[in-house]
């Protein structure tokens, strides 16, 4: 590795000059997309690799080299493409591995090798076979080995948690004395508690030899669901490195979540007194790249990045909101790359937010009219999980909104060619009586029919969101689609349930398109409001 490499991680091994920073160690293409239902070809890695260091993440691991030629060669083009980002390789303490992950490394501006030796006496007896003489033996001998390649080595003590602590002393001295500039103490089955990891992290910082020498990191699992509050407590106890991935992605229950440890460092900067190098406002589009790259939605009630992060829905909450934000949220949703709060309008929703929402569309109520409009906002919401703006329209221009039309379909017809484009011919009835038909080329089945729809109706939607998902199990289950799409300068909402999802997604499309023509028509038709419901 290069000079200016070794230049760098002697300066951050010494202690870095600023004490109240935690280095970001981001995991994400490494240990998350190990874990089922989350792996991406080498394409996708670079592009969250990217995103990652613009993002700010201090060391990036990249993947573990030795484990397939693909893993090796996707190592390899991020190593050559960073610029900021320090790019780490996995590797066992066997020759051939870190061999491996230097040659990936190669061409990286700023590089690291990460070795890992199981510690732990359940690990020792029936996963090594070795005795703690030759555990330690060992360590030494690999970390001289990947000196020869690269300045920075980071040991990680695999199952350091289950560790006898005095042995745990023992190894890290070790590792330090041949060359470690990082030791990591991994919670690696997500087994312990705050208050013990707190008291495990300083003992080691007390006792190890030649400590200062080196950058303590943890790198803890979620599942006890306490991967954030471990690494917290680590934090507090002066471990500098917090290994964590994006949406807590990873084995098993997955890791500490990069967002949520970054968020409480920021916001409770008082309490801790420390600081990272994350460009918080990236954390949402970052989190929602990585559910486009891995196809894996992430749950509304994620702290942080979920949907419902910041949206409210009680009345309680919501009037406080109105008066002052602060009441509810700690941090602003501006800081984490969201636009703005949400007030979700559902049954538990007041008048004070159901007026705010109806003037925001452009809808003066007198208090009489929002009597009435109220109480068929309740009855709606009572059928609905969430009433859409279109509903309030309908609401405050006396409309009924579950009403269907004017379009209806009479012919939905969809083919895949060779080479992925597809065509879709649609026929459509209007309540005037009209009949049309369209045909037209997607990229797809459902670009190919929301193509044929425009056409039909003549109506110009921009596609902002599309969601399918499974309600019920089997080989004819249903699925739910949703689709989001932008018109005239605002957003509209369309669903539909079909076994078909080709037809689920027409469906919801023409839901739009109806809503559009609807809000058009009953715009110009609309009595002035405060005189009727």
């Amino acid at each position: 590795m290069n000079q200016q490499t070794a230049q760098r991680n002697d300066t951050t091994a010494n202690g870095d000059s600023a004490e109240d920073r935690v280095r970001i160690f981001d995991t994400t293409l490494r240990d998350g997309e190990q874990a089922p239902g989350f792996s991406m070809d080498r394409r996708a890695k670079l592009c969250m690799a990217q995103a990652l260091e613009t993002l700010g993440v201090d060391i990036l691991e990249a993947g573990f080299p030795q484990a397939s030629p693909d893993d090796f060669a996707a190592v390899e083009e991020i190593a050559r493409t960073l610029r900021t980002a320090t790019v780490c390789a996995l590797a066992r303490c066997q020759t051939g591995d870190i061999d491996t992950a230097a040659r990936a490394l190669e061409h990286a501006k700023s590089s690291r090798i990460h070795l890992f030796l199981s510690t732990s006496p359940l690990h020792r007896e029936h996963k090594l076979g070795m005795s703690k003489q030759q555990v330690v033996e060992t360590a030494i001998a690999s970390i001289e080995h990947a000196r020869k390649y690269c300045a920075d080595i980071e040991f990680s003590a695999e199952d350091a948690m289950r560790t006898e602590p005095e042995f745990l002393i023992e190894v890290f001295s070790a590792a330090i004395a041949a060359g470690a500039t990082t030791v990591n103490v991994p919670d690696t089955v997500g087994y312990i508690t705050p208050s013990e990891m707190l008291e495990r992290i300083t003992y080691l910082r007390q006792h190890v030899r030649d400590a200062h020498k080196a950058v303590f990191s943890t790198h803890c699992h979620d599942d006890l669901g306490m991967a954030v509050a471990n690494s917290l407590a680590a934090v507090s106890a002066g471990a500098r490195q917090v290994e964590c991935t994006i949406n807590g992605i990873g084995e098993r229950a997955g890791n500490a979540a990069l967002e949520e440890i970054v968020m409480a460092l920021k916001v409770r900067a008082p309490h801790f007194g420390l600081r990272t190098g994350i460009d918080t406002r990236k954390l949402h589009p970052t989190s929602r790249l990585l559910t486009q790259l891995t196809g894996q939605v992430v749950q509304r009630n994620k702290a942080i990045v979920g949907d419902n992060a910041f949206a409210h829905e009680s009345g309680i909450h919501q009037h406080g909101m109105l008066k002052h934000r602060d009441t509810y949220e700690i941090m602003h949703p501006q800081d984490v790359g969201i636009s703005e709060t949400t007030l979700v309008l559902g049954k538990h929703s007041g008048r004070h937010a159901l007026r705010q929402r109806l003037e925001a569309l452009g809808h003066t109520v007198d208090d009489e009219a929002m009597e009435s409009i109220f109480k068929r906002f309740k009855a709606l919401a009572d059928r609905k999980r969430e009433v859409r703006d279109e509903d309030l329209e309908a609401l405050a221009l006396g409309q009924d909104p579950d009403a269907t039309g004017p379009w209806h379909f009479t012919q939905l017809h969809t083919t895949s060619h060779l080479g992925g484009s597809a065509s879709a011919t649609v026929k459509l009835r209007h309540d005037d009586g009209r009949e049309i038909g369209e045909a037209a080329i997607g990229d797809g089945p459902v670009d190919a029919v929301l193509r044929a729809i425009e056409r039909a109706t003549d109506t110009d939607m921009v596609l902002t969101g599309f969601q399918v998902r499974a309600i019920s199990e089997g080989g004819d289950a249903q699925g739910h689609a949703q689709l989001s799409a932008r018109h005239a300068k605002r957003d509209w909402h369309g669903s539909s349930v079909s076994t078909d999802i080709i037809e689920a997604t027409a469906h919801a499309a023409l839901a739009i398109v109806n809503r559009i023509e609807r809000h058009a028509h009953e715009r110009s038709d609309a009595p002035a409001l405060g005189a009727t419901a």
